[in-house]
C-alpha cells in the first residue's frame, strides 16, 4: 500500500534541483572572509578553477564543480593556518618562469629575480657566443632556469647538496620545456664539489643565492616554521656560504669571468672583504628593487 509520499531518493533529488548553484563568486567571498585578504582569497580561487586574470572575471559566475570544493576548502584551511601562500597554491611565478615550490625549496623571492638581472648582464658584458654558468645550491631551479631561458646561447649547470630540491627543480625544468631544457644540467653536491672537474676555468659566471642568516637571527614564522632551514642558516656570522663560494670560484672562472652572490643588506662590507680575499680584483654590490645592497659582484 502506497501513501503517496515519493521515495527518499526522490526528494533528495528534488531538493538538489531546488538549491542554489554554487559559483566560484560565493567561494571568493567565502576565502575572503576567512583570510582576510581579498588578494590572497582570488590566488586561490584562481588555483581551484584554473583560471587567471581575465578569464578569472568571467569564470567568477560560473558554477563550481563538486571535485573543486575540497580542493579550495584545504587551501583556505592551510593559509589560515599559517602555511605560506606559495606552498598553498603550490606554484608561484618567478620572472617569466612559473614554478612549483613546496617545503622541499625556498619560497622564490623578487630579490632573486635581482640576482638573475645582474648575471644576465655580466653575461652580456663577456659577451660569450656559448656562456657556460654554473648556478650553486639551484633550490627550485629559479636562477638556473631564468637564464637558460632568458640567454638562449646559455648553458647552465644547476646544483644543490639536496636531493629533495633537486626533485623540485628537475620538475620545474620538465616544465620549461626545449630547447631551453636541453642546455641545463642538474648534480647533486656541495657547491663546486657538484660540478665536473673537467670544467674547471670554463664558466663565465657563478652565481647563487646561498645562505645568508646567521644562527641567531630571528627570523618571521612565516619563514622559520615552514621554509627549510639549511638553505636559510649558514652558521654562526650568516656569512659562512659567502665565503665559501668567493673562495673557491676563482678556479672555476675563465679569464674575465664573474661571481654574482646574493647577500643580505648589513653584510656588505664583510662579503666585499671576502670577494677581494678570494681574488676578485674588482668588486661591486648592486641593490635590490627596495633600494638596499642585495647582490655581489666579483669580476675576475
Amino acid at each position: 500500500m502506497t501513501t503517496g509520499e515519493p521515495e527518499p531518493e526522490v526528494r533528495q533529488a528534488a531538493a538538489a534541483r531546488r538549491a542554489p548553484t554554487m559559483t566560484w563568486r560565493h567561494l571568493y567571498t567565502l576565502a575572503t572572509e576567512r583570510l582576510g585578504s581579498d588578494v590572497e582569497a582570488r590566488r586561490v580561487v584562481e588555483r581551484a578553477s584554473g583560471r587567471e586574470g581575465p578569464d578569472w572575471l568571467l569564470t567568477l559566475d560560473a558554477p563550481v564543480p563538486k571535485r573543486a570544493v575540497p580542493f579550495f576548502d584545504d587551501m583556505v584551511e592551510r593559509r589560515a593556518a599559517g602555511e605560506p601562500l606559495q606552498y598553498v597554491l603550490r606554484r608561484w611565478g618567478f620572472r617569466t618562469l612559473d614554478l612549483l615550490v613546496d617545503r622541499r625549496v625556498l619560497i622564490p623571492r623578487p630579490e632573486t629575480e635581482v640576482v638573475v638581472e645582474v648575471a644576465i648582464r655580466e653575461l652580456r658584458r663577456l659577451d660569450s657566443r656559448r656562456p657556460l654558468v654554473a648556478d650553486l645550491g639551484t633550490g627550485s631551479g629559479a636562477i638556473a632556469l631564468s637564464i637558460a631561458v632568458e640567454v638562449p646561447s646559455a648553458h647552465v649547470w644547476a646544483t644543490d647538496v639536496s636531493e629533495d630540491a633537486l626533485a623540485v627543480a628537475r620538475a620545474n625544468l620538465a616544465g620549461i620545456g626545449s630547447p631551453a631544457a636541453t642546455r641545463v644540467r642538474m648534480a647533486c653536491g656541495r657547491w663546486f664539489d657538484a660540478l665536473p672537474g673537467a670544467l674547471r676555468g670554463q664558466f663565465d659566471l657563478v652565481v647563487s643565492n646561498p645562505p645568508y642568516i646567521a644562527d641567531g637571527e630571528v627570523l618571521p614564522a612565516e619563514v622559520a616554521d615552514w621554509e627549510p632551514r639549511p638553505a636559510l642558516v649558514a652558521g654562526p656570522t650568516g656569512t659562512e656560504a659567502i665565503a665559501e663560494l668567493v673562495a673557491g670560484a676563482d678556479p672555476w672562472l675563465a679569464p674575465g669571468g664573474a661571481v654574482v652572490v646574493e647577500i643580505a643588506p648589513h653584510q656588505v662590507e664583510r662579503a666585499t672583504q671576502l670577494a677581494r680575499d678570494g681574488g676578485f680584483g674588482e668588486v661591486e654590490i648592486r641593490p635590490d628593487l627596495a633600494g638596499r645592497a642585495r647582490v655581489l659582484v666579483g669580476r675576475r
